[in-house]
């Protein structure tokens, strides 16, 4: 079977199809398509039809019986953290280092309103703007502080309202989850700084007599105080306090994966160290039963068969660093190199990609890899390993809602002239990724295990 649609159940065979049996089953999707075929007409498979967050999407065909090992991220793929409370509270730690550090106090004042920033937004250290570009570096929304230009305001500063994306030393794309914060932080300092009465606004930063604060040095202490909010602060310590405020405790997650090592090999590689992921993932796997009612619980670790923390991607995906193994009592690195096979329930930290992959006994196209970062996760899988890739794409679930609940409201297009039809049919071909990723894209807003386990795990 091979993964096409947003609706997997009009992709099992008909009824009309050779019976399958029990004794020629040879995967498990022949079973799927044994279980699900047969009588259902087209208002019962509507009937089936997921909700936007639970659905996924493909670039190009998969056929997941190819697929030897499933692997994952754990940061906001496997574990998701609950919005916008994770964020306020990143937001705030991070407001409070910059005034441990000499901003105005006034900053304390300043609230995370989830509404305003998005990811994949870019950050001109040159002009302290917020721009919102496409693919080809066009803009499409700029914004100083709160106050959004028009479009003469633009092409003062940017002309014919282009940049170049590739000058990374000017223009900071914020793609991540982790920098929803830091990104209305920036809007919020331009708009202090512009609005304050102390402070003389230039071209490329403020003045404060003869103190001069320029936009990209405000940039790097924002992004120095991220930085130290997430590995030296109290970021991680508050949230594993709080995990039931800030942590999304999926029940089907034990299902999901043990579903998925009945058909293959399943792995966890992570950046977070061991500690932060061990009391992350028993939370997650706290239930008083394990993957199936009556059956009794598990340790987390037993539904993988390698982990591995501290992975540094995505360096992870090239040279790496040097594998490890994690004493679990301590959490202390044990002294030597790991050089031999795999064991399981053994915590390596570090190592490669290549290294991983021998121990596995798996390759290239052999993986399909489930994370949430663009750049970290998918890119460099795919293009350093040949992974076969999984982008976790919350986003995607609002997206959806405006556009079948309130398309009635948008006006109508005129049809597609025919020559730009895909051939045999009434709609135009689909979009062609910039980037070759034939990634799975899924929406997960109530966690990752029921949108995976949709598409993936029925077995």
């Amino acid at each position: 079977m091979s993964l096409t649609s947003c609706n997997p159940i009009k992709d099992y065979a008909p009824a009309s199809k050779p019976q399958i049996t029990e004794a020629n089953m040879s995967s498990w999707s022949e079973k799927l398509n044994a279980d699900l075929s047969g009588a259902m007409d087209g208002s019962t498979m509507k009937k089936y039809r997921r909700e936007a967050y639970h659905r996924v999407f493909v670039n190009r065909s998969l056929a997941m019986e190819k697929i030897k090992c499933f692997g994952f991220d754990m940061d906001y793929t496997l574990a998701v953290y609950k919005s916008p409370e994770y964020e306020s509270l990143g937001f705030d730690l991070t407001v409070e280092h910059l005034i441990s550090i000499g901003y105005p106090q006034e900053l304390g004042s300043f609230v995370y309103d989830p509404m305003f920033p998005t990811r994949g937004l870019i950050f001109d250290t040159s002009h302290g703007n917020l721009l919102k570009v496409d693919a080809y570096g066009n803009i499409l929304v700029c914004a100083h502080g709160f106050n959004f230009m028009r479009g003469p305001e633009i092409r003062e500063q940017y002309p014919n309202k282009f940049i170049q994306r590739d000058d990374t030393e000017r223009f900071h794309i914020l793609n991540t989850l982790f920098n929803l914060p830091e990104t209305y932080l920036f809007a919020c300092l331009v708009d202090f700084f512009t609005n304050c009465p102390r402070y003389t606004s230039c071209e490329t930063g403020f003045k404060d007599g003869d103190l001069f604060m320029s936009f990209k040095s405000m940039f790097q202490d924002v992004r120095d105080a991220v930085d130290w909010v997430h590995y030296k602060g109290s970021l991680k310590e508050k949230t594993l306090e709080n995990l039931e405020i800030y942590v999304v405790k999926e029940p089907k997650l034990p299902l999901l994966l043990s579903r998925m090592n009945e058909v293959g090999k399943v792995f966890l590689v992570t950046n977070s160290d061991y500690k932060y992921t061990n009391k992350i993932m028993t939370y997650m796997f706290d239930f008083a039963h394990g993957p199936q009612p009556g059956s009794p619980p598990r340790p987390w670790q037993t539904y993988f068969d390698m982990v591995v923390v501290d992975a540094r991607k995505p360096l992870f995906f090239s040279e790496g660093t040097v594998l490890r193994q994690v004493d679990k009592t301590t959490g202390h690195l044990k002294i030597g190199t790991h050089t031999g096979p795999l064991q399981h329930g053994i915590v390596y930290s570090g190592g490669s990609s290549d290294i991983m992959g021998d121990l596995l006994g798996t390759k290239g196209k052999d993986i399909l890899y489930i994370g949430d970062h663009i750049f970290g996760d998918i890119l460099k899988s795919k293009k350093r390993q040949g992974w076969r890739t999984f982008l976790v794409i919350p986003e995607l679930a609002q997206e959806l809602h405006v556009w079948t609940d309130k398309s009635s409201k948008i006006p109508r297009k005129a049809p597609v002239p025919a020559r730009y039809l895909a051939p045999g049919t009434s709609r135009p071909p689909a979009a062609v990724s910039p980037e070759p990723i034939d990634s799975l894209w899924l929406m997960g807003v109530e966690g990752p295990a029921q949108s995976i386990q949709g598409k993936v795990a029925l077995v």
